[in-house]
């Protein structure tokens, strides 16, 4: 036998390659895991320095160097992380002047952009307390039903609840007069309004009209003094005297996150019902599909653990949410570019987004961002998404949807059987 019989050819696979250099490839998690001696143009054995340590939830490489023993060290902080944090309590008992917030408060809670003017609320009653003997105090004008837990760590230190029946659907007149016996009774120094389409920008606007003030829009940089608005589409900023009455944009200030405040009911004795000019006629139904991302408030994500997308439609449209995807998803062509969700789709800000089978790439984890609630769907209970989600389910996804499905079903069957026995118990007692 001669030398030449013991060499063996050292051969490459060109498609493996390729597969291994793109990340987003679906056949990449496969490819990865094998464990090939990479040989370079000279015979050198290559190391994959991108193969060791794994991504964390913010992005950041990390790399286990005690193979496996930090697990008990971890447990105790997360422990300890679970704990929950006393804040501080701000009171104010008799205030010197009032600041009044009138919130969009969609689906009856509190909105990042509500938040932000709390937070800018608190800015001003800091910068007058200097020439004020007392403090400020912050209220918060909240009109029908309110689902909200949470106005003490928000920043609310006076709560005026107007929850009777005038005050549901749209009904600016009467909220109008509500606020002109606000401004009778309390006089507040400032009006502080979120800059937005769901009311805030129509209730300040015929307030300021009733009030003769003249308002300052788009406001992002607030002072006692001075206030900075965007105009022109947000390509310039315009300088002006702070007025009484702000709408302003959002991220215009920091929320509060440092205290609780008392959030103290207002006793009020509420205003006679106007006679309106606007009828609300209900809302109009729409398809949610034709809703663009940016603005759907209930999103519905898929990402790369769907196979049967016939059955995530369906349940779209059960559910009644708009349609999103990760990008594994838009790459294999199984859904459109214009639905994904990320630093390179669409930034959204939902109040629920549920994904399902999304592991959590860090570029999908900055889109969802501004979520307010995010339940997913998984096999890996340790994947990103996992650990960012506020409500888990660990299962197969096309099983859990299917159970969904079913309950919603069942939920809608006996609601409208209660619906048709209060109907018919509202004739016999007729």
């Amino acid at each position: 036998m001669s030398d030449s019989d013991n060499l063996q050819l050292l051969r490459r696979d060109p498609r493996a390659e390729r597969i291994a250099r793109n990340r987003l490839h679906p056949l990449h998690s496969t490819v990865a895991v094998q464990t090939v001696e990479v040989r370079g143009p000279s015979g050198l054995l290559r190391k994959n320095p991108h193969s060791v340590g794994f991504i964390g939830p913010n992005g950041i490489k990390r790399i286990d160097r005690l193979k496996g023993n930090a697990v008990a060290i971890t447990g105790r902080r997360n422990a300890q992380s679970r704990q929950e944090v006393i804040l501080p309590l701000h009171q104010v008992s008799e205030p010197a002047f009032t600041i009044v917030v009138v919130p969009d408060m969609v689906g009856g809670r509190l909105t990042a952009h509500d938040k932000d003017i709390l937070g800018q609320a608190h800015q001003l009653a800091r910068s007058m307390e200097a020439g004020v003997a007392g403090e400020g105090a912050v209220m918060a004008v909240v009109f029908g039903a309110s689902k909200e837990d949470s106005f003490d760590k928000a920043g609310v230190d006076r709560l005026l609840l107007l929850d009777g029946a005038e005050y549901g659907g749209y009904c600016p007149e009467q909220q109008v007069a509500a606020l002109e016996q606000v401004e009778a009774r309390i006089k507040p120094q400032y009006w502080l309004f979120p800059d937005s389409v769901h009311g805030g920008t129509d209730l300040g606007s015929r307030l300021a009209a009733r009030l003769g003030e003249r308002p300052a829009t788009q406001a992002w940089q607030v002072s006692a003094e001075t206030t900075i608005c965007r105009g022109a589409g947000g390509s310039i900023d315009i300088t002006r005297d702070t007025p009484r009455l702000l709408m302003l944009a959002q991220e215009c200030a920091n929320p509060i996150d440092e205290t609780r405040h008392e959030a103290l009911l207002v006793e009020w004795t509420p205003v006679q019902a106007v006679l309106p000019e606007l009828h609300d006629l209900g809302q109009v139904a729409v398809d949610p599909n034709a809703i663009v991302l940016a603005e759907a408030e209930f999103i519905l994500a898929a990402g790369n653990g769907i196979t049967n997308w016939d059955q995530f439609h369906a349940t779209a449209k059960v559910l009644g949410a708009t349609e999103g995807a990760s990008r594994v998803a838009v790459d294999d062509g199984n859904m459109p570019r214009f639905r994904q969700v990320g630093a390179s789709g669409t930034w959204v800000t939902a109040r629920v987004y549920l994904a399902v089978g999304i592991s959590g790439a860090i570029q999908h984890m900055q889109g969802i961002g501004q979520c307010d609630k995010v339940v997913t769907i998984n096999t890996d209970a340790g994947c990103d998404m996992v650990k960012r989600a506020d409500l888990s389910t660990i299962g197969d996804a096309e099983t859990v949807l299917a159970e969904l499905v079913s309950l919603v079903d069942a939920y809608r069957q006996q609601a409208s059987h209660n619906q048709s026995a209060e109907k018919e118990g509202a004739k016999d007692a007729a």
